[in-house]
């Protein structure tokens, strides 16, 4: 489940159009990043369940997510992971910080990237399928180094919002992230997306 969350936590999603992606799918995702552009902040709730290559559902956990701008707030449990727009702090709930840089965490996913719909040249995305309102979009990523071998993203086509992302890892282990509650333009503290080592246990330790 660590190995999960920390694949979760770090960055990805940032699509754009190419040649090879579906106009359909576009046409959604567009939607969803002037919908999320239009907004000054996010909060969300969060849930993430865990099933293996085997079918062993791992369980489900829960948290809260924060977004203003390129910074991210994301607390699940005693776990918390800060990013200030250049540098992300994954605190363990215990006694370690990792820190790492936006640049060195590309090869994963970040919520403040899965619900921006703002998607960059990394991935060959397709329309699989409009059910109920939303639509799901498959996006297989380009670079084949990167950890995962496929997204697929559900649009709540009402509200142009990404309410789930399930995520196909290279082992087949399957990590469902699924968003709700989601209230735009709250006034959110700018302190709040800044680390303060002051705030953690006095022997933690900090890897960078």
């Amino acid at each position: 489940m660590k190995k999960l969350f920390s694949l979760f936590i770090v960055v990805l999603l940032v699509f754009s159009a190419n040649a090879q992606n579906d106009p359909n799918a576009k046409k959604v995702l567009d939607l969803v990043s002037a919908k999320v552009k239009s907004f000054t902040t996010i909060t969300a709730n969060f849930s993430i369940n865990s099933v293996s290559s085997k079918g062993k559902n791992n369980g489900v956990k829960s948290g809260v997510i924060s977004i203003k701008g390129s910074k991210y707030v994301l607390v699940q449990g005693k776990m918390q992971v800060i990013c200030d727009g250049a540098k992300t702090y994954n605190f363990d709930g215990a006694k370690t910080i990792t820190v790492t840089s936006l640049e060195e965490s590309g090869q994963s996913l970040s919520p403040q990237k899965i619900l921006s719909g703002d998607y960059a040249k990394d991935f060959i995305c397709k329309l699989i399928g409009t059910k109920a309102g939303q639509s799901e979009i498959e996006m297989k990523p380009i670079d084949a180094r990167k950890n995962f071998s496929k997204v697929n993203v559900f649009v709540d086509n009402a509200k142009s919002m990404i309410t789930k992302a399930v995520i196909l890892d290279k082992s087949n282990n399957t990590l469902v992230v699924s968003f709700s509650n989601l209230v735009s333009n709250k006034a959110l503290d700018n302190a709040m997306f800044v680390f303060n080592k002051a705030k953690y246990p006095k022997d933690v330790e900090i890897l960078d």
